[in-house]
């Protein structure tokens, strides 16, 4: 695994939050907490990394991780290239790491990377000139970080108390980065009741997720939860691992409000989206007082730009 560090201590990388210490996340939460607005007030913008240029580089399709991370370099003051795998030369047959080296050669200082294909973050990582960061947005179904931090900082938002609180964590997990970077986070920052809640096809290796406690009904994975994190239901897995149709996938495993009502009374309800309403959740709860999602969606952009403080502020301004 590449360190994730430079010489000095200073965070270079985020590629995973496993292994990541405690200190180093919580720094990063009170960094994005004081990025976090209300709806309706100007977000805070600085020309910090002014002279800096982010690329994002993605080869799978996203909405809110890549906007999110345009929005947060751009309110730092860096310059964003966005690059897409149809529009790149990857395309034409280009090596990622001959991508990566062009990027360089244009004084890139942090790649943001989304691949379907498991290592390629850390391959990256190993490769690069050693002023340039690199920052997984998502890595097969392995890892998603900025999504642990910033489902982190939403539950930390209204349950400060980790040490004293029941997560579950609801779908598909076994093909789930975001579940993956969640146990991680939650674990960190030592959240003693872990769940995960999936039919038997959908469950991941027994030499994963150790310590959560499995469920394979929602009903009894969500009794006296203090958050419930559902995962999107990939309708094409369906197919791959025999599961019922959508109709009869919902009947089981949908948080329905009637269901919800199995968890503790304030507990809240958290989803990385999309969101397929009426398979995996009900628009009820979904649209509900107890649904946080879009707090999540507010604190992606918060988050991102707490990481990119955190890697490049090191270089300031020109």
């Amino acid at each position: 695994m590449t360190h994730p560090f430079r010489a000095d201590g200073s965070l270079r990388h985020l590629i995973t939050l496993e292994g990541l210490p405690r200190p180093i996340i919580e720094r990063l939460l009170d960094q994005a907490q004081s990025l976090v607005r209300p709806l309706g007030e100007r977000p805070p913008v600085s020309d910090l990394l002014a002279g800096c240029t982010v690329a994002n580089l993605f080869t799978e399709p996203s909405t809110r991780t890549r906007v999110s991370f345009e929005l947060a370099a751009k309110r730092l003051g860096a310059d964003v290239v966005n690059l897409e795998v149809q529009l790149s030369s990857r395309v034409k047959g280009e090596s990622m790491l001959d991508t990566v080296y062009t990027l360089e050669s244009l004084h890139v200082d942090a790649l943001v990377i989304r691949d379907a294909e498991t290592g390629v973050p850390g391959t990256v990582a190993a490769h690069v000139a050693p002023h340039v960061s690199i920052l997984s947005a998502g890595e097969s179904h392995v890892a998603h970080p900025t999504q642990g931090l910033l489902d982190a900082l939403t539950v930390r938002q209204h349950k400060p108390r980790f040490e004293a609180l029941s997560i579950a964590i609801v779908g598909d997990i076994r093909h789930s980065r975001v579940a993956r970077s969640a146990f991680h986070v939650f674990r960190t920052l030592g959240v003693p009741d872990l769940r995960i809640v999936a039919p038997p096809a959908l469950m991941p290796e027994p030499t994963e997720f150790s310590g959560c406690a499995r469920h394979t009904t929602l009903e009894a994975g969500v009794r006296d939860a203090d958050v419930v994190m559902m995962l999107r239901i990939q309708k094409e897995r369906m197919a791959e691992v025999e599961l019922p149709d959508a109709d009869r996938y919902y009947a089981s495993y949908g948080l329905t409000p009637e269901r919800l009502a199995l968890a503790r009374p304030d507990a809240i309800v958290m989803h990385p989206q999309p969101m397929n309403r009426g398979i995996e959740i009900a628009s009820e709860v979904a649209d509900g007082p107890r649904s946080v999602i879009r707090d999540q969606v507010r604190n992606g952009v918060a988050v991102r730009m707490a990481v990119l403080r955190e890697v490049l502020a090191w270089r300031g301004a020109p």
